[in-house]
């Protein structure tokens, strides 16, 4: 994992329509005070990229040739942070005048494979410059020992100057050479990047076509006129209201969407300008651009498709998924199990997963040294639901009995919590069919009316995304991935004053993202079924998937990196997308069957393949659970027994309101439960008040409601 960035300044930023339809560029200037300085984004990265931290410049002078026939050009000089001297990357003869423009590149690095140490950005000798975030999974060859940074920045090398390159021939090989984009389209992992190509004046920009890393754009403004990437806003750059901690919309920053994008430089035609004109490319790997399509061939089944799949595994009243009895000899079968769907899905799990824990050798200087002291290189986000159970039997097949792994727990109500009671007997059943392993369950508790100083971080973290319900989300994540908690003490004994304190300092994080948009887990899918049938619902899985990278994978991607750990998704691994989509949908999900059987029925497949007979039976448990959980404690006697005076209840009850409430109640409307919120409170002397606060909820989400929904009819 790493934080990169790139601050632009003194060009005009061109846009096209079909990117930013209402962009006016504005006038470029040198020097203007600003919402946030340099040192701020180094900050922010610094905490997602611990081990190193660097900067290099790019001078950019617009040239007025006199050998030319005074035609203007374009030359760049690359320079360190600290040095006053660049060296000239040269293009053009003699100059007369000159304008200097810049672009500042920044790079934190967690250095995670490689024997030798790296500190971003890299420069190599042509004075191409490179910051990258991402693995190299496919599509590249990796070497055990190698670096994902340095390989890129050699394959980047040798790509042409051009946006695409049919004609180009190589020197040396006589073979073509790629463009940025064709390589780009070739890489299988998650990435984002900056890349300054250096023959052609090109900054080349974007992220992997599932957005599985953060990427941010600033677009220039009046208030602000450099372009802007980064990994993660600043602190600066989130705007907070004096009153309860409670979010600003901010429109500083928004979610560069997924795909691969250039900046050309070049001269304006005036003497003292340059201009920047910003296009997209399209994916030119066409199994990418399947994938990107999210199309599958089979969709509504035949009767007899269904009476044939809904014999496979059946559950008695109170009792887990088994297999039903016409189904136990050919399970029994090797053959049968070899040529299984979910077989076939477990063995694209089980590669994603060895592909993203694989221990490469890794550089001895870094701040944890893994061979020496962290016998625990990874870690589970850990609910004991379905997904994260899947996910640890899996891990348990793909690295050495000799590591641990630490299984992270989040609670906001103790030992009462629903994720806190299925973790532990989560817990239980990796025991029973990993017995050589040692699992550690990492039980992390939290007080939310006491994470004021978490919160506003989180608030950071989590921009451009601006509702509570992403706040929620978000303290968790950061929560989990900072990995400070107890272990479960075995013996039943939850009093914190003999449990053994513990932080995890595994930093790959094996996340379950994925796998209830491609295998039917939310709620809102089983409603889209009844109301459109087995069309509908391959359109809501569609929408989820492609806009998975701008309602979650950013930002959880940027929750848990800022704790210098790294976030790694199994379930979008590209192998496992394909299978997926190569399924018949009613062999992924038989919505027409109970809660616990037809939703992610493939997963649960899986599940009862490995052993995992009780997770197989579990229903859909969202991480917005961990917060809404806690919503019961307002429901309680004891919190209103606390007396509102007149000037503190307004206070009081907004900030319940907005902080609590409303993703309770937005969890109850979409899980299809009745609403309870606020009981009458006999006991204060405002009762009224509350009772038309309960009033002024139920119309809220109405409004809203309504909204979400012209809302998504715009983008479908």
């Amino acid at each position: 994992m790493c934080g990169i960035a790139v601050i632009v300044c003194g060009i005009k930023i061109i846009l096209s329509s079909s990117l930013h339809p209402n962009f006016i560029s504005p006038v470029p200037v040198l020097e203007q005070q600003t919402l946030f300085s340099v040192d701020d984004i180094k900050d922010v990265l610094r905490r997602r990229g611990p081990d190193s931290l660097g900067c290099k410049k790019v001078l950019l002078r617009s040239v007025v040739s006199s050998l030319c026939g005074g035609e203007q050009d374009v030359v760049a000089f690359v320079e360190d942070e600290d040095s006053s001297k660049g060296e000239a990357c040269h293009m053009g003869g003699g100059v007369s005048k000159e304008f200097i423009r810049e672009l500042q590149f920044i790079g934190a690095t967690l250095q995670l494979r490689g024997i030798n140490p790296i500190v971003q950005p890299l420069v190599d000798v042509s004075g191409n410059i490179l910051v990258y975030n991402g693995e190299i999974f496919g599509g590249i060859h990796m070497s055990s020992d190698s670096n994902d940074t340095e390989i890129l920045m050699q394959h980047l090398g040798l790509c042409c100057s051009h946006f695409s390159s049919p004609h180009n021939e190589s020197h040396t090989s006589g073979e073509r050479q790629s463009s940025v984009p064709e390589l780009l389209s070739r890489i299988k992992g998650p990435w984002a990047l900056i890349y300054w190509q250096s023959s052609s004046k090109i900054l080349w920009f974007g992220r992997d076509a599932f957005g599985r890393r953060s990427l941010l754009v600033h677009w220039p403004t009046k208030e602000d006129p450099r372009f802007l990437l980064s990994s993660v806003s600043p602190l600066a750059s989130v705007n907070e209201s004096s009153e309860g901690g409670e979010i600003a919309k901010s429109d500083f920053w928004e979610e560069l969407p997924c795909g691969v994008y250039s900046l050309a430089i070049g001269a304006s035609g005036m003497v003292e300008d340059l201009i920047g004109e910003v296009l997209k490319h399209d994916w030119t790997d066409q199994k990418l651009k399947d994938l990107i399509t999210w199309e599958r061939t089979s969709v509504q089944p035949k009767p007899e498709d269904l009476c044939a799949s809904r014999k496979v595994y059946t559950r008695k009243k109170d009792s887990p998924l088994t297999p039903s009895i016409p189904m136990e000899s050919k399970l029994a079968s090797t053959d049968y199990l070899l040529t299984s769907l979910p077989h076939r899905v477990m063995i694209a799990l089980q590669k994603s997963i060895m592909r993203r824990t694989a221990l490469n050798t890794i550089y001895q200087a870094t701040s944890v040294d893994y061979t020496n002291k962290c016998n625990t290189p990874v870690a589970v986000l850990f609910s004991g639901g379905l997904d994260s159970m899947i996910l640890a039997a899996l891990l348990d097949k793909c690295m050495d009995a000799k590591y641990e792994v630490d299984l992270l727990n989040v609670s906001f109500d103790g030992s009462y919590a629903p994720d806190r009671i299925s973790a532990r007997a989560g817990l239980k059943e990796l025991q029973k069919i990993a017995p050589s392993r040692r699992w550690k369950l990492v039980e992390i508790d939290a007080d939310l009316l006491k994470l004021t100083s978490e919160t506003k971080l989180v608030m950071s973290l989590i921009n451009p995304a601006s509702t509570y319900m992403d706040l929620n989300i978000g303290i968790a994540l950061w929560l989990a991935a900072n990995g400070d908690g107890c272990l479960h003490d075995e013996t039943g004994n939850d009093d914190t004053r003999d449990r053994v304190k513990y932080k995890s300092v595994s930093r790959v994080l094996l996340v379950g993202a994925g796998a209830d948009e491609q295998c039917a887990g939310y709620g809102r899918h089983r409603t889209k079924y009844r109301n459109g049938s087995w069309l509908g619902l391959k359109d809501e899985m569609k929408l989820d998937m492609q806009r998975i990278w701008k309602r979650n994978l950013g930002r959880d991607d940027r929750c848990i990196a800022d704790n210098g750990k790294e976030a790694r998704f199994p379930f979008l691994d590209e192998d496992v997308i394909r299978i997926l989509l190569d399924i018949p949908l009613w062999e992924i999900a038989d919505l027409d069957q109970p809660i616990g059987i037809g939703d992610k029925k493939i997963l649960r497949e899986v599940a009862h393949l490995l052993g995992l007979s009780e997770a197989a039976s579990l229903p859909k448990r969202a991480i917005q659970a961990f917060w809404f959980k806690n919503c019961e404690r307002i429901k309680s006697e004891e919190f209103w027994k606390q007396p509102c005076s007149q000037s503190s209840i307004c206070r009081k009850c907004n900030n319940i309101w907005k902080q609590l409430l409303i993703p309770y109640i937005y969890h109850q409307l979409h899980s299809g439960s009745q609403v309870n919120t606020i009981q009458d409170h006999k006991s204060t002397p405002f009762s009224w008040f509350h009772n038309i606060i309960r009033v002024m909820i139920d119309l809220a989400y109405y409004f809203e409601g309504l909204f979400l929904g012209v809302q998504d009819l715009y983008t479908h």
